[in-house]
């Protein structure tokens, strides 16, 4: 086998290509509006449409890795989501470019679950800890670089194409990715025959599509009555499948979200605190953005560094949570909710108080102490809200955790595009997008006050603790079998 450290880095690149792709795209947005011409709604769909084409799709991903091979979807995954890049890239119209962007999501569900796979199949559970540590540092850094790249091709104009380049980066990484893997990755499958739940996906997929286009499209359809109809119609699609995932779990077990899993009441509420949060970050910087680019008139590189205080407070938070999160546990995930929203309310004081005269470094306290906060929460989340989940249910806990994540993520830019553009109306002054930001950041505010408080009702330290020793006796246990 090869040498496992080569496989991880391959891992490792391919992870942080995904991330760096949900943040740089964000100070592109005006130039793409500008160059495309494009409307309100498609904007809020060159972000969302990513992240809920992955989150519907993320959990069969990984079952199909399990199936068919790890490293077959992995390989799949990439050269799908290398030539989607290109071809946001190429994009002529902003409807192009939506559905190129849901293509690279749809490839990218595929690639990412069997990073985690991979790594278990290659790790004792002692062994991963500096692992998952790696891969918590290169969130970290893709939150700093991903802005920061993007403002920097964007604005430097790279052999005059703009926009495109934030995507065209992705295909000489994806192409390099793509040999290496082949080469050195080694193909795995799990050892039972997992079952894949097509209906529950086209479920939750129907269910969850028609509340995020009613709500993105609504304002530009004048909430006619077929928008109220789809946004009735998705909590009944979504109920049935509650209902169905009941059925089908109880009949063979391969439901796509156990229902079992929620009779625990500490993942619940780690469902809820991940939804939360996860809702909060994509719809803070998407106004951010906005009204810095176009009520100030920001560059892409100015808007990059006013947001990079936000990058580096999150990169010195994950160091901050490595050593506190197994001692504070839950009190410290509250503790960077808390700290997220007196962020965001500074945030909103300094805009309200120094109106166009604002410049980045005024923001660069607050910015950074968001920043912190967002990985004191993040950070040890997962470990805490899966401390009392069975053994035998952790890779589906696992799956609908980071499915939450995605979820979440389009539905919070979904509900402050509401908001937002509905207060700027037609009128594209600096006064009316300040009025507008200062309206659409209570959307995050609130819901990191939800996260907050459903942080209280996560398990306690000493039960995540059980938790990794059950682990680690099982592994062995397996392994003494084998």
């Amino acid at each position: 086998m090869p040498h496992r450290l080569v496989v991880v880095v391959i891992l490792i690149v391919a992870s942080f290509m995904d991330l760096l792709d949900t943040t740089i795209v964000n100070v592109a947005l005006p130039s793409i509006q500008e160059d495309l011409s494009a409307s309100a709604a498609q904007l809020e769909w060159i972000v969302s449409g990513y992240v809920l084409a992955y989150a519907v799709l993320l959990i069969t991903g990984g079952r199909l890795g399990d199936i068919f091979g790890r490293k077959r979807l992995f390989l799949l995954g990439v050269a799908g989501f290398t030539l989607a890049s290109a071809a946001s890239a190429a994009a002529g119209t902003g409807d192009a470019l939506v559905t190129f962007r849901i293509v690279q999501g749809l490839f990218a569900a595929l690639m990412t679950p069997q990073v985690l796979s991979v790594i278990q199949v290659l790790f004792s559970p002692k062994e991963r800890a500096p692992v998952f540590g790696a891969l918590g540092a290169i969130s970290g850094l893709a939150a700093v670089a991903g802005p920061l790249v993007g403002g920097v091709l964007v604005s430097g104009d790279v052999f005059g194409l703009g926009w495109r380049t934030v995507f065209l980066i992705n295909v000489p990484v994806g192409i390099v990715l793509f040999i290496a893997a082949l080469i050195v990755v080694p193909e795995s499958r799990s050892a039972d025959s997992p079952r894949l739940d097509l209906p529950g996906v086209f479920l939750v997929s129907l269910g969850l599509f028609l509340a995020v286009f009613a709500l993105i499209e609504g304002r530009e359809q004048d909430w006619a009555l077929w928008i109220w109809m789809m946004l009735g119609a998705s909590p009944v699609i979504l109920a049935i499948f509650v209902v169905y995932q009941s059925w089908r779990d109880k009949r063979d077990g391969s439901a796509l979200v156990p229902p079992s899993l929620f009779n625990n009441r500490g993942y619940s509420a780690g469902v809820i605190t991940q939804f939360a949060l996860s809702s909060s970050i994509g719809a803070f910087f998407l106004i951010l953005v906005l009204y810095l680019q176009v009520g100030l008139h920001f560059s892409a590189i100015d808007a990059a560094l006013a947001a990079l205080p936000f990058s580096i407070g999150a990169l010195v938070g994950s160091f901050i949570s490595v050593p506190l999160g197994p001692r504070l546990g839950k009190g410290l995930i509250a503790m960077g909710g808390v700290a997220q929203i007196i962020g965001l309310m500074w945030i909103s004081a300094i805009v309200r108080d120094t109106g166009d005269a604002l410049v980045g470094p005024d923001l660069i306290i607050p910015m950074a102490l968001a920043g912190i906060g967002l990985t004191l929460e993040i950070v040890p989340l997962t470990d805490v809200a899966l401390a009392n989940t069975t053994i035998t249910n952790a890779g589906a806990a696992s799956g609908v955790f980071g499915m939450v994540q995605q979820v979440a993520g389009a539905l919070g830019v979904a509900i402050v595009g509401v908001v937002f553009f509905g207060l700027i109306g037609t009128t594209f002054t600096s006064a009316v997008i300040r009025d507008a930001f200062l309206g659409g950041i209570w959307v995050p505010m609130i819901a990191l006050a939800l996260s907050a408080i459903a942080a209280i009702f996560l398990p306690s330290v000493a039960a995540v603790r059980r938790h990794k020793a059950d682990a680690e006796l099982a592994m062995m246990d397996a392994a003494d079998v084998a």
